[in-house]
């Protein structure tokens, strides 16, 4: 196989498993996807929790150690199944006690490939965020493991797009951003995320929690960019597949603005003085 010829295929599961307490209906889910020709499935922000930030007030069993039981379950299916999964909790450190968001990458074997913390958090109505977890402070790493080149966001850090940058610097192929998000922002964040998509020249897939939760607003459409802005699906649907190609990458990078040189030095210099 040419290097141009290097293809994975990715799941947007549309839907969350806190009501699923064995992982029945997130292997359902899965198999489907993998029936479809999918590699690799990406669940919503947080997939096995309810949607606990609508509130102020945190609780302990929304978190767990590495290795806990939704770990466990997410890590348990993709095994079974054969298929990569993204997923994620809100993991607590063993040493310090911490909370973090945290996306999690499962490769088709149950072995745990990356993860990464969320670190830009809401504090609004519905989105009382720091109230449940701390924000990560580790940059974002691409990571291999997948077909393509891989590297993790989470929901508001693609408004920040410091770290897509970051990733597209590192050579990421291929960004996935798990979230949870209003509908009636969501003619927004199409706007940023497609914009993201063009200045990175990744492949950028976003899967949103599917309904409101505990008076939250959340819903809206998954969505799949290609490197070009064009969008692949746009989607409700509890489980859809596309197909994302190292060449659409490097057609990217021919073109304006993909050739134009980035300069982490110069950059690098700016924010450190912001920091002085």
């Amino acid at each position: 196989m040419t290097a141009q010829a290097v293809t994975m295929r990715v799941a947007m599961i549309h839907e969350v498993f806190h009501d699923d307490p064995v992982g029945e209906s997130l292997r359902a889910h899965l198999e489907r996807a993998r029936d479809d020709g999918a590699d690799l499935a990406v669940l919503p922000e947080l997939p096995l929790n309810s949607w606990a930030p609508f509130s102020k007030i945190s609780r302990e069993e929304d978190a767990e150690a590495l290795h806990g039981p939704r770990q466990q379950i997410m890590a348990t299916a993709a095994s079974d199944l054969r298929i990569g999964l993204v997923g994620g909790v809100i993991l607590r450190d063993k040493a310090t006690g911490a909370r973090h968001n945290t996306a999690l990458v499962y490769g088709p074997d149950g072995g745990l490939l990356a993860q990464y913390r969320k670190i830009h958090l809401p504090e609004e109505d519905g989105y009382w965020e720091t109230s449940h977890y701390e924000a990560g402070q580790d940059a974002p790493e691409v990571f291999d493991g997948l077909a393509l080149r891989t590297g993790l966001q989470i929901c508001s850090d693609v408004n920040r797009p410091q770290g897509i940058q970051l990733l597209a610097a590192q050579g990421a192929e291929v960004v996935l951003a798990p979230r949870a998000t209003p509908p009636g922002s969501w003619e927004r964040w199409r706007v940023v995320l497609r914009a993201n998509a063009v200045m990175s020249g990744s492949y950028l897939i976003s899967v949103n929690r599917p309904r409101p939760e505990h008076g939250a607003s959340i819903g809206g459409p998954s969505v799949a960019i290609a490197p070009s802005g064009v969008v692949l699906a746009e989607t409700e649907e509890p489980v859809t597949v596309v197909e994302v190609m190292r060449s659409e990458v490097e057609s990217a990078a021919a073109v304006y603005p993909g050739y134009l040189k980035r300069f982490p030095d110069v950059y690098a210099r700016g924010w450190d003085r912001l920091t002085e």
